[in-house]
This record gives C-alpha cells, structure tokens and sequence, in this order.
C-alpha cells in the first residue's frame, strides 16, 4: 500500500498528536493487533517474522506495555491492510483527566 505524500503527512500528524495526547495520560495505546493476528491463525513468531521484530516486541505490543515507533505502525497498517487509526486507539478508560 503507497501513500500520496498528503496522506503521508496526514498520519504523521494524526499519530504524532495521538502520540502526545496518550503520552499526556501516561498510558499506551489500545490495539487490535492480536484479533488481526488471529483471524490470520498466526502465532506470535509468525506476525513478528512479517514485521521483522521479535517476538517480545509483538507480545509487549499487544499486552499495551510498548507503543509502536511511527515506522512500525507503518509497516503494521501496510501488513494488514488497514489505517493506523482502524489498529491503534487511545485507551479512553484510563483518562482521568
């Protein structure tokens, strides 16, 4: 999946900003990474392998103890064909703000 370069700068921004605004929560994002996974019958070595991570990078993911750099949640959307914001959400319940 190619972005134009306005969609480019759109994710940028949108995860830059949702970057911050769970940063100012002090908790990790929510994801939908282990429900993609699987619906593909992939393990956790198995989606870490397509990412080129390892498997502990794919278990703190989806345990919410680690948020994805930009250009792995890059790779992440292209994989499994979706936009960043359809895998990543801020954890709402956690805002105690």
């Amino acid at each position: 999946m190619l972005m134009n370069t306005a969609a480019r700068s759109y994710m940028v921004r949108f995860f830059s900003a949702m970057g911050a605004y769970v940063a100012s929560w002090g908790s990790p994002m929510k994801n939908s990474l282990r429900l993609l996974r699987a619906e593909r019958n992939w393990s956790q070595a198995d989606l870490a392998d397509h990412l080129e991570v390892s498997r502990q990078t794919v278990n703190a993911l989806e345990t919410g103890k680690y948020d994805p750099s930009l250009p792995l949640a890059f790779k992440i959307a292209r994989l499994f064909g979706l936009p960043i914001e359809a895998i990543f959400q801020p954890d709402r319940e956690d805002h105690r703000g």
